[in-house]
């Protein structure tokens, strides 16, 4: 999708809107209209869609989350993007936060992203997948069976998700026999495993 680079875009809008009313004013109005109609559609196309693509680019090619956050802070609000975007946005936040570290502010914005109309089951997935690594992180694993149960309910197409809730599963099963083993007292809370083959030393008689 053809994406104009953000700055470029504020100095087009600046440049047309404002020689537009010039040339309105010195001119009439049918030698600044042309200008004024381009600016205009790119300050509503600013302010609908936002810098979403922008900044989620720049988090898969460079995974530069500080990056991501700059630019996706250059949106003017997101309560007047277009429903999808401002979903995308929150779901972009929250992946931004999880990305430097703040699981609170994380799960805010993706229960946020949640609550609105994703596009697509890869969408809903990579929301569900998110918060289920968080309850992990926090030892709620009665919440992340519940987010893998949605998970499995849902038609994932993207096969980087699918890869991602495969791998994400795999570390739940090895977490849970983990935990198995510590219960079971085969296996101390550091995680290194007990010596159970050693044999028993007598001790000396006398």
């Amino acid at each position: 999708m053809f994406t104009i680079n953000i700055y470029l875009r504020f100095a087009l809008m600046a440049v047309t809107i404002i020689g537009g009313a010039v040339l309105w004013s010195e001119f009439g109005f049918w030698y600044g209209f042309p200008f004024l109609l381009i600016g205009i559609a790119l300050l509503v196309g600013y302010v609908m869609l936002g810098t979403i693509q922008s900044a989620a680019e720049i988090l898969q090619k460079n995974q530069d989350f500080l990056g991501a956050q700059k630019r996706l802070n250059l949106t003017l609000t997101p309560k007047l993007l277009y429903v999808t975007n401002r979903a995308y946005y929150y779901l972009l936040k929250g992946t931004i936060a999880q990305g430097l570290g703040d699981s609170d502010e994380a799960e805010k914005w993706l229960h946020q992203a949640q609550s609105l109309k994703l596009p697509t089951d890869n969408e809903k997935a990579a929301v569900q997948l998110q918060l289920a690594s968080i309850a992990a992180q926090r030892n709620k694993w009665n919440q992340v069976k519940l987010y893998m149960k949605t998970i499995k309910d849902l038609k994932i197409t993207e096969p980087m998700i699918k890869e991602q809730v495969k791998e994400f599963e795999k570390a739940v099963k090895n977490q849970g026999q983990m935990r198995l083993a510590q219960h079971m007292g085969m296996m101390p809370k550091g995680g290194a495993p007990l010596k159970a083959s050693g044999k028993r030393r007598r001790p000396k008689m006398r």
